[in-house]
């Protein structure tokens, strides 16, 4: 049976360290199964029927109460039965062995919810060594279920029953996500285990008798509370990758030196601070691990291990480095204080001594991670800092984040704001801190920054307010710094300048920081209680009002924004001064064209108040009293009805003038780019693009809000390729942010024979609601312009005819042959998913390259050989590790992964949603196959759900 072991799990390669999807078996029919000596089987066989035992009464009992009735039951699809997506799995599989379906002398894969009914898992667990002897691969994982702010929730396994070490031919054990607190007696005693999976449970140890488990080729135990390990890990002799991120391990025993066949080692976000020289033993070594430790020295020996291809130091305390290290190409040392002096010398006996901050740096897809009293400074994957001060946390908290798209929902902008960042989630929400925690925000440098300031805007008891900001600025990076006492939601906004204060009834004067003609006079008695005053000063360009009134003497101060706390209105009127409008003094103006606009927050038109106050002109400045605040503007126009004037020409002070475009790549015309860019950007953009791109002139300019939302629709043959997150009814949606990029790639196909013809269609771009069916003429309609149009812009796409029957020609040295990565269960990465990565990935390519695991060898070679051609470099370096991945387990999440590392989380989190929806196309697919009632269809006739995933 060991020698069935042995090639069962040379058969089974693949495990990776660092970019397994944990989830998924290893073992699928067809593939990994070998023929074995079922001795145990057949002799369970030969012996008749199993007695009925304890376990198998409990289980009946179990199936009695849960109500199992006649009916047939689930028929599990092949040697597959996956009951995690269903309410009451461990129902389905109790009916099961009720009635003693044959299929299950023949399943070898079984996975359950941690989330199911303790009593129930129990019973159904018991009797799996009798009810499916062929089984490899069990997978009990939690993390199905979330709470209301959308973490995973933990599976309420605790423990395995003792008859599960009777599983003769289990190699694969999951048991991730769960609430295990000690490792189940039964688990050391599975001889013939291959894989076992551990992590996000509550593990403070492991039992020496793990050693025992003499085929074990994969062990992960991340992100649990591991403080030591136990010297018989050294025992497992056949151990090739080990992770152990995310614990608490402060030392390594000397007998990890013994694994003398591990070629994967990750111990990062630790608490290392020396490691043993016994490591120079681990002679398979190809990558280690260490980012994110305490670690003040490491052994020159590391140098010296014949196969290793990586070495992350990255983030630790380490102030000299062995010369060996310091000068090898795969040792990466960024985050490190080399060559900084020591610190102080110790202090007197007595002194308490202050330990040094910790410092974690986030590069994988880890969304959470620990805080002690000790307090820590964090990176996260996409490039936010936070720093917790000692004493911040009176406990150890886990810190959730995560980074989501913004969009209208969540994105609370003023009428004159900007978008310049994405929105951030921190959690908890409701904790609050003992001391303020930094947080640096990246965000795009704004356009204008005259009278306009960058803040840090965060959801707080259901209204959103700014916070206290600091800017921090690189030669590449520009940061926002605040301090917060607890987490919600943040991002970055370009406001105008905002100036409050607190008036008390003694009254006081508010004056515009950034025009210092503006400014507000409160009367002593103009409020009983204190209350806080906030204003705000819009520019007007000099062009902006004779442009809309075609009046060129036209002109408009600047457009006043009043705002306070408590009451609606002041006890006394208050006085406000504005400026006159440019080129307009007090001894010269006519009075009849000087005109005073009101506009009350909720109304959506403007109102000429000019009889209804009393102006007081002065050479250069006008002054009105009021008792209740709004905005104001002051025109001087000779028009008499200016209020509808003055709506449009407020909602043209909101508009941006945008380009619309849509390029063809040269080498791939089935892959198109579409953007919207702000009209001074479209000269240089098209520049940089046509090099690789061909397309239309852009479209005529429109205007757009900030955050508004529109489509693009393909029309007249062309479709979009596959299905995506953003797409409905097969329509791309759009926000519009104008400092951000509104850019999306995409593939699409067509249904007419490009053999016989070139297909000449067209892609229009719509503002909000796209109607039910779009016109194919409609001309006179499509030449309307203004915010009211639906329509906006077309642009012709044309595909063009296909040389032979073979599809589109390719050029040498392009290996663009059909792919699919990943499996049904967990989604598909296809060849058009791959194309728009690698459109994506630019000058970062190399980086996710050395992350994929390819040697720098190669990426050598690879740059001679396209050195002129970057966009092949790119391509040809994707492509050849696609199909040398092809078929293997992981290696969808290793991209993932890659590019987290390589800081493109925003394309990491796009091939995430390509793949969540293709697992709901699966799930929604065996929900009609192979776990129908009465379906006693072949497994060989079993309809497979189709690959085709959305596009990224």
């Amino acid at each position: 049976m060991r020698a069935s072991a042995s090639v069962g799990a040379k058969k089974c390669e693949g495990w990776s360290l660092f970019g397994p999807c944990l989830s998924r078996p290893a073992w699928r029919a067809g593939t990994c199964l070998v023929p074995e000596d079922s001795w145990w089987a057949m002799a369970a066989m030969e012996a008749g029927p199993v007695p009925a035992t304890a376990p198998e009464d409990a289980a009946r009992d179990a199936s009695e109460a849960a109500g199992v009735g006649p009916e047939a039951p689930p028929v599990p699809a092949g040697n597959r039965l996956s009951l995690h997506l269903h309410p009451g799995g461990c129902r389905r599989l109790l009916r099961l062995y009720a009635q003693q379906a044959p299929q299950l002398l023949e399943v070898d894969f079984l996975q359950l919810s941690g989330h199911e009914d303790p009593q129930l898992l129990e019973a159904a667990l018991a009797q799996l060594p009798w009810s499916l002897p062929r089984l490899r691969s069990l997978v009990l994982k939690g993390g199905q279920r979330r709470d209301a702010l959308g973490a995973c929730l933990q599976g309420s396994l605790t423990t395995l029953p003792a008859s599960l070490s009777g599983l003769a031919h289990l190699a694969h054990l999951d048991l991730s996500f769960n609430s295990l607190e000690t490792l189940p007696a039964c688990v050391p005693q599975m001889c013939g285990l291959d894989a076992l999976l551990l992590s996000r449970n509550c593990l403070s140890e492991l039992p020496a008798a793990l050693g025992a488990l003499p085929t074990l080729t994969f062990l992960a135990v991340t992100h649990n509370h591991l403080r030591m390990l136990p010297p018989a890990l050294g025992a497992l002799s056949s151990l090739q990758r080990l992770d152990l991120s995310g614990n608490l391990l402060e030392a390594l025993p000397p007998e990890i030196g013994d694994l003398g066949s591990l070629a994967e080692l990750n111990l990062a976000s630790n608490r290392l601070q020396s490691l043993p020289s016994s490591l120079a033993g681990l002679r398979a070594l190809r990558l280690f691990i260490l980012h994110s430790n305490l670690l003040a020295s490491v052994p020159a020996s590391l140098a010296r291990l014949p196969l290793l291809t990586r070495l992350d130091l990255r983030d630790n305390q380490l102030r000299d480095v062995p010369p060996e290290l310091l000068d090898a190409p795969f040792v990466r040392l960024q985050g490190n204080p080399l060559g900084r002096p020591p610190p102080d010398p110790p202090s007197p006996p007595g002194t308490p001594v202050v330990p040094e901050m910790p410092r974690l740096l986030l590069t994988s897809d880890l969304d959470s991670f620990a805080v002690t009293p000790q307090g820590c400074s964090v990176t996260l994957a996409c490039g936010v800092r936070l720093q917790f001060p000692a004493g911040a946390t009176a406990a150890p908290v886990t810190i959730r984040y995560r980074l989501w798209l913004p969009e209208p929902r969540l994105v609370p902008l003023g009428p004159h704001d900007a978008l310049l960042s994405g929105v951030l989630e921190l959690q908890p929400h409701g904790l609050a801190f003992q001391q303020e925690v930094g947080l640096w925000l990246l965000f795009v440098s704004p356009r204008a920054r005259r009278c306009r300031e960058v803040v840090v805007r965060m959801l707080s008891d259901n209204s959103w307010s700014d916070l206290e900001t600091h800017l921090e600025e690189t030669p590449k990076r520009l940061w926002a710094h605040c301090q917060v006492l607890h987490f919600s939601w943040f991002l970055v906004v370009s406001r105008p300048v905002s100036d409050a204060c607190l008036v008390p009834p003694e009254g006081t004067l508010l004056c515009s920081s950034g025009h210092a003609g503006v400014r507000v006079t409160f009367p002593a008695g103009a409020t009983e209680e204190p209350r806080h005053v906030r204003m705000q000063v819009v520019r007007v360009g000099s062009r902006e009002l004779p442009a809309l009134l075609g009046e060129p003497e036209a002109a408009s101060s600047p457009l006043l924004c009043l705002s306070q706390s408590g009451p609606s209105s002041f006890l006394r009127p208050v006085t406000i001064q504005l400026p006159l409008p440019p080129g307009i003094t007090g001894l010269s103006l006519d009075r009849a064209r000087l005109h005073l606009l009101h506009r009350a927050a909720p109304a959506a038109t403007w109102d000429d108040i000019t009889a209804q106050v009393a102006l007081e002109l002065t050479h250069l400045y006008a002054r009105f009293q009021v008792t209740n605040f709004s905005w104001y503007w002051l025109w001087y126009t000779t028009k008499t009805c200016v209020g509808s004037l003055a709506r449009k020409a407020w909602e043209r002070l909101r508009l941006y003038r945008v380009n619309l475009i849509a390029l063809q790549r040269r080498r791939d015309p089935e892959q198109v780019l579409l953007q919207c860019l702000p009209r001074n950007k479209v000269d240089a953009t098209l520049r940089r693009l046509l090099e690789r791109y061909r397309g239309p002139e852009p479209s005529d300019t429109v205007e757009m809000f900030e955050g508004e939302k529109f489509f693009a629709a393909f029309e007249r043959g062309i479709d979009i390729d596959a299905d995506r997150p953003d797409c409905v009814e097969g329509r791309l949606c759009f926000v519009f942010y104008s400092h951000l990029k509104n850019l999306k790639e995409v593939y699409v196909t067509t249904a007419l024979d490009r053999r016989t013809r070139a297909v000449r269609g067209q892609v229009s771009f719509y503002r909000g609601e796209v109607p039910e069916v779009v016109p194919e003429e409609a001309e006179a309609a499509r030449q309307k312009r203004g915010p009211a149009a639906l329509w906006m812009a077309t642009l012709p796409i044309k595909l063009p005819r296909l040389q032979g029957c073979e599809g589109p020609t390719r050029e040498p040295g392009l290996s663009l042959a059909p792919l699919n990565l990943g499996d049904a269960e967990t989604g598909f990465l296809t060849q058009s998913n791959l194309l728009n990565v690698a459109g994506r990935l630019g000058p970062d390519w190399p980086a996710v390259a050395l992350h994929l695991g390819l040697p720098y060898r190669e990426l050598q070679r690879i740059r001679h050989e396209f050195r002129d051609d970057l966009d092949g470099q790119i391509r040809h370096m994707l492509f050849s590790w696609a199909e040398r991945q092809a078929g293997q387990p992981g290696a969808v999440e290793r991209l993932v992964q890659a590019l987290e590392q390589s800081d493109r989380r925003d394309v990491a989190e796009e091939v995430r949603a390509v793949l969540e929806l293709g697992r709901r196309k699966y799930q929604e697919g065996i929900r009609h196959t192979s776990l129908a009632p009465g379906n006693l269809t072949s497994p060989d006739r079993l309809p497979s759900p189709s690959p085709e995933p959305a596009q990224a």
